[in-house]
């Protein structure tokens, strides 16, 4: 993702806060280079031959073929990933972590152009310092502890599927051993072996590890693997595991604060701090009254560019932006660091930022084989499901956003904005974690689409992960591209917001103006043949949509167009009041429209109807700070890769598919 916080400040000290995070990333670039797959890497011979070597590495280190496929399941999906890392260093089935070899890093809101608090009313601030990375914790470096015990060089656990289940098996024999507990048949003598695999160095987030993967022996899983392995794990539902074990493996217990989380999470209290530092300067979020001061209505999805360890030293430090929630990669553990009731400095928009959560999830856009652990996919799924029924909260693409779909504010931010989770973030998986998957709802005169390509076969090509016009990796991927006609050699739908003198679009991994994502909805403008046009930024965009891969499904629902006899509507990137409803206290916000229309003819598929509302909070001093509504009312709509609003003066809703 590119970095954020605009800051006014001098110059030199610009360029140096940026050159040391440059110089940073480059330095760790290099081991994530070096770590890629060989090309001998080994794979199964067979598509039944992963599932017999869980099999045979659970005899020869009398684990549990289930503990053993439900760890591995938790971690990876059984997925090798070609022998790529994942985003905290892991490799292979078991997710061997070697971030020594494999870990980048890169800080998340130090460069760039976005404003992360989205309002004029104050500055926001940059870090004092962009952390270098600490000494790598033990859950980082169980590869070379699983070459100690197995014998196996590092490198064959990296490469081979087979040798590195056999690893992972090494180290849950080693920590049942470790804990003094009977090489058992019974997978439910096995919960402490499980909850210390996890890496987790306190107590709740060891045991919800141990409850998530005891979750799916119970459950059992099926699938065809990234490599084409079929594996299955055959459910055991009367599976009861002796919890109790985690409360004598001697972990800390984190502090013993409330965090706005889901009981079934482990969820520790790391506070952002709320400080003033003088020349009536503060940080790094505002104290509010959610849901009684103003409705929460979206819950924004960001990567963080940074491990864990640095990502938590950026959020405590006063002098730089805010985010609710860091969920953790290797095992899902959350960190809160907001109240929600609060408002965070995350989005770089103030209205969504004032009516938004914000979560981070410890990964990289820019490097497509980083991959995210399953783990991390169910903790953030538990979370945002907490949090969508506590504030009532839809659970589609339209609520929980990601980070690049969030508006610009006016027409100067929208090439600032943020990029990430970016096309490599699995929607398809994240909604279906959410119990909302992604489906066929109406038939071809439903009038909408929702974009649903199955994510593994979807690799469209991009270029910018490493070097500016390089080819990325190719991977699966969540997006979309759109053309002005259907046919693949045709231009790519321009961005004048992006592009103001109306160069094309690019495949630039960050290039956000001619995607779509999956999750989203949009108004069907035409169909031929493999074709499906949308009306997508103003224009009629197409995408390859064939019936034997779809990459879209047909739906139903409401949209809006301009009201008869208006041939064009403004668009905006926030719904704040009109002026008249501002008190003399408050400076009114202008709401000055994006450089797009809405143009008579088109439809937009509606997110949801909103109140023109602004949050006013220059100061540390909370005596100022008011919520203003006004009488103007908005819909939120999928306009482009980003939303948009419109007054609802201006236009009329209609059924889809009329």
């Amino acid at each position: 993702m590119r970095g954020s916080a605009h800051v006014p400040e001098s110059a030199a000290r610009r360029r140096t806060v940026r050159a040391a995070g440059a110089l940073a990333s480059a330095a760790l670039l290099v081991p994530l280079i070096g770590a890629a797959p060989a090309p001998s890497a080994e794979k199964p011979a067979g598509p039944g031959s992963l599932q017999r070597a869980f099999a045979a590495a659970a005899a020869e280190y009398d684990v549990p073929q289930s503990v053993l496929l439900g760890v591995s399941y938790l971690q990876s999906r059984w997925d090798a990933h070609d022998g790529a890392p994942s985003v905290t260093g892991g490799y292979g089935p078991m997710h061997l972590t070697d971030a020594r070899t494999a870990l980048a890093s890169a800080p998340h809101h130090s460069e760039g152009d976005e404003d992360p608090r989205g309002d004029e009313s104050r500055a926001t601030l940059r870090p004092r310092q962009v952390p270098d990375d600490a000494q790598l914790p033990a859950r980082l470096k169980t590869l070379k502890r699983a070459a100690q015990l197995s014998g196996i060089p590092e490198g064959e656990l990296r490469r081979d599927s087979a040798a590195n289940v056999r690893g992972g098996a090494a180290l849950l024999a080693a920590a049942q051993k470790r804990l003094d507990k009977p090489f058992s048949d019974d997978p439910a003598d096995w919960y402490g072996a499980v909850a210390a695999f996890s890496g987790a160095d306190e107590q709740a987030g060891a045991a919800s590890y141990a409850n998530e993967v005891f979750a799916v022996i119970r459950d059992g899983e099926r699938r065809t693997t990234d490599g084409g392995q079929r594996v299955t794990l055959a459910p055991r539902p009367g599976l009861r595991p002796d919890a109790a074990q985690v409360e004598r493996m001697g972990l800390r217990k984190a502090p013993a604060a409330e965090t706005d989380c889901p009981r079934s999470l482990a969820c520790e209290w790391i506070p952002a701090p709320y400080e003033e530092f003088g020349d009536n300067d503060y940080g790094n979020h505002d104290k509010a009254d959610r849901p009684g001061s103003q409705g929460i209505k979206y819950i924004v999805v960001h990567d963080t560019e940074g491990r864990w360890e640095g990502v938590l030293k950026l959020v405590q430090d006063p002098t730089y932006v805010s985010w609710h929630y860091t969920l953790r990669s290797s095992d899902g553990h959350v960190a809160q660091h907001v109240r929600t009731k609060d408002v965070a400095w995350h989005a770089g928009n103030w209205y969504v930022n004032s009516k938004s959560v914000g979560l981070e999830h410890e990964g990289f856009l820019t490097a497509p084989d980083t991959w995210y652990t399953e783990a991390m996919y169910r903790s953030s799924a538990r979370l945002v499901k907490y949090l969508a029924k506590r504030y009532d909260i839809p659970l589609d693409r339209q609520h929980v956003l990601g980070h690049d779909t969030v508006p610009g504010t006016t027409a100067a931010t929208i090439r600032g904005m943020h990029t990430d989770p970016g096309p490599y973030w699995d929607w398809q998986h994240y909604f279906e974690l959410l119990g909302k998957p992604l489906h066929r709802t109406a038939g071809p005169k439903g009038g909408l689409v929702t974009v649903a390509p199955e994510f593994s076969r979807n690799q469209p090509e991009f270029t910018g992960c490493v070097k500016p016009g390089e080819k990325c990796v190719p991977h699966g991927s969540s997006a979309v591209r759109v053309h002005t006609e259907p046919r693949d050699d045709a231009p790519l739908i321009k961005d004048i917001g992006r592009r103001p003198g109306g160069e094309p679009s690019t495949i630039d991994v960050n290039d956000m103006g001619s995607r779509l994502s999956t999750g989203q909805r949009y108004a069907v403008a035409d169909r031929q043949g493999d074709w499906t046009a949308v009306w997508y930024l103003g224009q009629k965009a197409w995408f390859k949509n064939p019936r034997k891969q779809p990459t879209a499904v047909d739906a139903r629902g409401w949209t809006v167009t301009p009201k008869d006899g208006v041939g064009e509507v403004p668009v905006y990137g926030r719904a704040y009041p009109e002026k008249e409803a501002y008190p003399p206290e408050v400076p009114v916000q202008s709401v000055s429209p994006l450089p797009y229309k809405l143009l008579a003819g088109q439809k937009y598929a509606i997110g949801d109807k909103v109140p023109g509302e602004y949050f006013y909070a220059p100061t540390f001093d909370l005596k100022p700070h008011r919520v203003v509504r006004g009488k103007d009312v908005y819909y939120e709509i999928q306009f482009g890769h980003r939303v948009a609003f419109v007054r609802a003066a201006d236009v009329k809703v209609v059924p889809s598919g009329t």
